[in-house]
């Protein structure tokens, strides 16, 4: 059983004495008003300050404020010098760095590398208010602001760089950010856990340099401590006669030891030799090393290996510590935070928040603020595990949920709060819209579990798709004085929802606005596989309970199916085969979402080395992908997805005369083209691929954002 310390069971700082700021202070000025001659701690972001729980800085500072703690906030800083690192003096314990909400290149670059113009965090969707790498970056300066002050990094730029990782922009393996920042401590996940201990440790007097034994943390080390069983993770490169390795994937492998004179110098390739070890060990004792960053860098398969490594030691119950060299230091990594309980995640969002933007940006419209002031999150986490999502990696397979008074008061907050509110609560939900409240029957199986997905290949047996709980939420909400509608707008896992009809038909009657989206993301069997994605028949029978049920309920409703291109295990004609089923189901797809290869997901693994780290990985067998990555290929698989387009025609008809389907180019219904084309249309030859350009990668965007609402992503985070 995980032990932990309850979230607000620490004795409070003294500051607590200056009570609750009405927003945490962003000028000396605002300080001064507040009676404070320094900050305790000082949150650095990419994001703009909104104070509302859906942004990661305002429940950071929140949750430390409640702790005692004097927080200030330099939000999107000019980061071409130290002077506005300066903005509120020296902070008493340290300095938070993050990118914000959303990973800075994400932010900044399409899924083409092609570079956005606008930035939803940003008042007035302004560009270019945050660096590339923005947490390097930020860190830096810090630095040289301050030099003795500590530096703390977190949120999801941090998060899902804690580890040598693929970087698509620069198309390499960059290593561990942790010493890209030259950062004293890296928290990752959901770090409310970490970041409450480590301000109450700095606080008393420890050094964050000096804290190595916080759950969901990294941190710089010299090899494993006296005491500790150090595991080789490698398998894959075995070149000549040596001892036999265990295998790594297995819950309790049975071979190896530990000595931390085994560890290889940084160019030597050869596999690690470890005397052998017991049976049964001590998983609290117990480190896993990974391949070496400069192993990994240049070596695809054993990349592979590592990420697969990573994604298997990441349940709370059962996970090891993990350990990874880089040049002459090593990367340790804690096992991951212990999830909230629920009465710690109401106290989290009962918060007293403003809900609004810091008043510093007057009338400025800030789009991501607008897009959830009138939402509620309602669960945190995703146990779908798909390949190339973020939310599962950053914020666990665990689902944590609030409880209905929380939540409803949270709504009531809204109508009484929050400026231009109409009665229409936006969204009821979170990563993932019907995961509240589902868990694992058996705390005991969940916490030995290792699998990767819930839901893929099969939903686990040992999974409870009871949505009851939801359902009467959805209906206190709606009934609450005035509440004229709840609409439902996360992400649905239809695969779920069918286990539970009565779910359906109440979200169908009572929480649709007419049009519905879902994502089966494809309809070919091998790039679903690749994606950990249901098939098409889980769609099928959930459209066909959506559309029995809005005709009972006398509505005209639709689903609108979203779809990926360009993912890896996706073929040319995997994309015609979609294209077919798009146009015989009478689908044009307005926007065009590519695969864009994130740092540290299991699709980017796939992506990088041309192995399927969703099985063994070894280097003269095992699975090998394929993956769409030239230019001109990836604006093909968009152009199959939007085959109306007149400016993706001629494209096509090329392609499909080389793939020997001329069959279907001419002007007849049964023809995914027709022959003719417009006056003024595709004269570039398929450069209609790139319309709509403004929208390449926006439900990831999205997905992102979903994700940042339902779990702060900023300094500790």
């Amino acid at each position: 059983m995980l032990v932990t310390s309850p979230l607000f069971s620490y004795r409070k700082h003294w500051a607590a004495r200056f009570g609750v700021a009405p927003f945490l202070p962003m000028s000396r000025a605002e300080m001064d008003t507040l009676g404070w001659d320094s900050c305790d701690i000082i949150l650095v972001t990419g994001d703009a300050y909104v104070d509302h729980p859906s942004f990661g800085m305002a429940i950071i500072g929140r949750l430390l404020e409640a702790q005692g703690f004097r927080v200030g906030i330099i939000a999107q800083p000019d980061w071409n010098s130290a002077k506005p690192f300066r903005a509120l003096g020296q902070p008493k314990l340290f300095f938070g760095v993050t990118a914000g909400n959303m990973d800075s290149m994400v932010n900044r670059y399409t899924s083409d590398r092609r570079l956005r113009h606008n930035d939803a965090y940003t008042p007035d969707d302004e560009g270019g208010k945050r660096p590339d790498r923005a947490v390097i970056v930020y860190s830096q300066r810090c630095r040289e602001a301050y030099p003795d002050a500590p530096i703390i990094i977190g949120g999801i730029e941090a998060s899902l760089r804690r580890i040598s990782h693929y970087d698509y922009w620069s198309d390499k393996v960059r290593r561990s950010i942790l010493l890209d920042a030259k950062a004293d401590l890296l928290l990752y996940g959901n770090a409310e856990r970490a970041i409450v201990e480590i301000a109450h440790r700095t606080a008393a007097g420890q050094s964050p340099k000096a804290i190595r034994d916080v759950r969901g943390t990294a941190f710089i080390s010299h090899g494993a401590p006296e005491g500790w069983l150090e595991i080789d993770s490698t398998e894959i490169d075995q070149p000549g006669p040596v001892e036999a390795h265990p295998d790594p994937y297995a819950d309790a492998p049975s071979a190896p030891n530990t000595c931390a004179s085994a560890v290889p110098a940084a160019n030597d390739q050869r596999p690690l030799r470890f005397q052998r070890r017991p049976t049964r060990h001590d998983r609290d004792k117990t480190v896993i090393r990974l391949p070496a960053y400069q192993q990994v860098k240049d070596d695809p398969v054993r990349y592979a290996h590592a990420s697969r490594l990573l994604h298997l030691e990441t349940n709370p119950g059962n996970a090891r510590a993990l350990i990874q060299r880089h040049g002459d230091r090593d990367v340790w990594l804690n096992p991951p935070p212990v999830p909230l309980t629920t009465p710690e995640l109401d106290a989290v969002f009962d918060l007293p928040y403003a809900r609004v933007p810091h008043p510093s940006y007057g009338n400025a419209r800030i789009p991501a603020y607008e897009m959830i002031r009138f939402s509620v999150n309602i669960m945190r986490g995703c146990f779908g595990g798909c390949t190339f999502c973020s939310i599962t990696e950053h914020e666990g397979r665990i689902i944590q949920s609030r409880s209905e008074a929380s939540i409803l008061r949270e709504i009531e907050d809204i109508r009484d709060q929050t400026p231009g509110f109409t009665g229409v609560i936006s969204d009821l939900g979170g990563p993932t819209a019907n995961m509240y409240r589902l868990a694992c029957k058996s705390k005991a199986i969940e916490q030995a579990c290792r699998r990767l997905s819930c839901v893929y290949p099969e939903i686990c047996p040992n999974l409870d798709t009871d949505h009851s709980s939801l359902i009467g939420l959805y209906r206190k909400a709606r009934e609450l004085p005035g509440i004229k509608k709840v609409l439902i707008a996360s992400g649905l896992r239809y695969d779920l929802a069918i286990r539970d009809p009565a779910y359906v038909r109440e979200l169908v009657t009572h929480h649709v606005g007419g049009y519905l989206k879902i994502a089966p993301e494809h309809t070919e069997a091998g790039p679903l596989a690749k994606m950990m994605k249901p098939g098409l028949g889980a769609y099928d029978r959930f459209k066909a309970l959506f559309e029995q049920f809005s005709k009972e309920a006398g509505k005209q409703q639709y689903l609108i199916p979203y779809f990926i291109a360009a993912h890896p295990g996706t073929t040319d004609e995997d994309m015609l085969n979609l294209a077919l089923w798009l146009k015989r189901n009478g689908f044009r797809a307005d926007q065009v979402q590519a695969f864009l290869p994130g740092p540290m997901a299991l699709a980017t693994a796939m992506y990088h080395s041309g192995r399927n780290p969703l099985k063994g990985v070894h280097r003269d067998r095992g699975e090998l992908v394929e993956s769409p990555k030239g230019l001109k290929q990836r604006r093909l698989h968009k152009a199959f997805l939007r085959y109306h387009d007149p400016e993706n025609w001629p494209l096509l008809r090329d392609t499909l005369k080389r793939m020997g389907r001329s069959e279907l180019i001419g002007n007849g219904k049964r023809h995914l083209i027709p022959a003719w084309q417009p006056a003024g249309t595709g004269a570039s030859g398929g450069e209609g691929a790139r319309t709509g350009r403004k929208h390449q990668g926006q439900r990831f965007l999205t997905q992102h954002a979903r994700a940042a609402s339902s779990a702060p992503k900023t300094s500790g985070r």
